[in-house]
């Protein structure tokens, strides 16, 4: 593990209101799922073209990369300490985090599938059918963190709560840097 020289900016936005952050990142998940979402449509229904490979590679990345650290890092240091409080909504999130997980996995076989022959359309269309599954599940997702989770957390967590899960979120991000 690098140990961090300086803390970047994201990172100090978490000890500032970890709330406010988790919802930024679901406003940048939504920006890349509506890329997906466009672009394997694109790809299923027109064919091929390198403008729409570049936005799905853009996509499938962020997914693989942004989304899974951001669950990971919801796991890690809002739920535990909300789950003090009260279980329901977290094992629902959990449960979600895990199927879109799996769900991750196939949209990755399925861009390899597409990568590997570009003219293949029924990978195409196993692709975008993966993808709009992801899509639909994701933005339900952000909808109850957005709408349920993190209004009830502003409301009944206290000051100190919050400090503890600002805390958690950035000893979790400074440990994957």
């Amino acid at each position: 593990m690098r140990k961090a020289t300086s803390i970047p900016e994201h990172l100090t936005r978490a000890r500032i209101d970890p709330i406010a952050q988790f919802m930024q990142e679901h406003d940048e998940a939504l920006v890349q799922l509506s890329l997906l979402r466009k672009s394997s449509a694109a790809i299923a229904s027109e064919g091929y073209s390198i403008d729409e490979w570049r936005r799905l590679t853009k996509a499938v990345g962020f997914i693989r990369d942004e989304v899974t650290d951001h669950n990971s890092r919801e796991e890690e240091a809002l739920f535990p300490v909300l789950e003090r409080y009260v279980e329901g909504p977290t094992a629902l999130m959990r449960n979600e985090h895990r199927i879109l997980k799996k769900e991750f996995v196939r949209l990755q076989k399925a861009y390899s599938a597409l990568e590997k022959n570009h003219k293949d359309k029924a990978a195409a269309r196993s692709l975008a059918t993966i993808a709009q599954g992801i899509v639909k599940i994701m933005v339900n997702h952000i909808h109850k963190e957005n709408h349920i989770l993190f209004p009830l957390v502003q409301k009944f967590l206290t000051k100190d709560a919050l400090r503890e899960i600002a805390r958690r979120l950035t000893a979790a991000e400074i440990s994957t840097l």
